[in-house]
């Protein structure tokens, strides 16, 4: 349980970025895309993920608080754009003051990264999109990628009917009965924030950055991270030391804040 998550970070730390300068011209010829006939998402890890049963865990005494994010810069804002006819899906951004650069990513895997220039929006390019994927972006403070450094991360995007980019979020006070494991890796998430107490690994296909979570027994949770194991019905809770075995694997009743 404690190293599921590692494998994701490294994923997204190394996954290839694309030039924020690149820019594909739809063919002429080509028939327009429907989201619908996207393929579908697909999890980054393709190995086999064990099956741990459920097992009789203790969670923290008192319940963990949620944690505070604020004090970085702004999440990027003013996205706008959509799915193209030759299949890929291209949006724009504002510049964020105090920004030197910016990463997008779509479903918790690094798509891009953008150097700020002093320009007033960027674009962001998609080559393989996929159905109901989420796109996210964060401005950051300097280039080092340390923790200090990753900005607030932006809602979710995803393409709709229409073709479109439009924010979308999982309502609060929706509920998911998941099983949840627990980890205690030290160092940043897949994210960049600084792995602890109220961060959580999520399959971020289906529970976008950044979404705040009540888990019954553990406390409130922050998504920002991923893991190799933590595939649809699985989350994943940070716990110091020898607290994330004792936790077990428990099922829980999630609550969206």
């Amino acid at each position: 349980m404690g190293n599921s998550r590692r494998t994701g970070s490294i994923a997204a730390v190394f996954a290839t970025v694309l030039a924020a300068t690149v820019a594909l011209q739809p063919h002429a010829s080509a028939a327009p895309v429907a989201p619908a006939a996207l393929p579908a998402c697909q999890h980054f890890y393709t190995g086999p993920i064990p099956d741990r049963p459920l097992s009789p865990g203790v969670g923290p005494s008192p319940e963990i608080g949620a944690v505070d994010v604020s004090g970085r810069l702004a999440a990027p804002g003013g996205v706008s754009g959509g799915l193209n006819a030759d299949g890929t899906v291209t949006f724009t951004f504002d510049r964020v003051p105090g920004a030197v650069a910016y990463r997008a990513f779509r479903n918790g895997q690094a798509l891009q990264w953008i150097d700020d220039w002093g320009q007033p929006s960027f674009t962001v390019t998609d080559s393989a999109p996929c159905e109901d994927a989420n796109y996210q972006i964060y401005a950051m403070s300097d280039t080092s990628g340390s923790a200090s450094s990753i900005g607030q991360i932006s809602t979710a995007y995803r393409v709709g009917a229409d073709d479109q980019l439009a924010a979308w979020s999982i309502p609060a006070g929706t509920t998911f009965t998941y099983k949840v494991t627990s980890y205690n890796d030290t160092g940043q998430t897949a994210l960049g924030y600084n792995a602890g107490p109220g961060f959580c690994a999520v399959d971020a296909r289906n529970i976008p950055w950044g979404t705040r979570f009540y888990v019954p027994g553990y406390g409130y949770c922050y998504a920002a991270d991923i893991g190799s194991w933590i595939k649809d019905d699985i989350v994943d809770v940070w716990l110091p030391g020898t607290e994330a075995d004792d936790w077990g694997v428990q099922q829980r009743t999630l609550v969206v804040q």
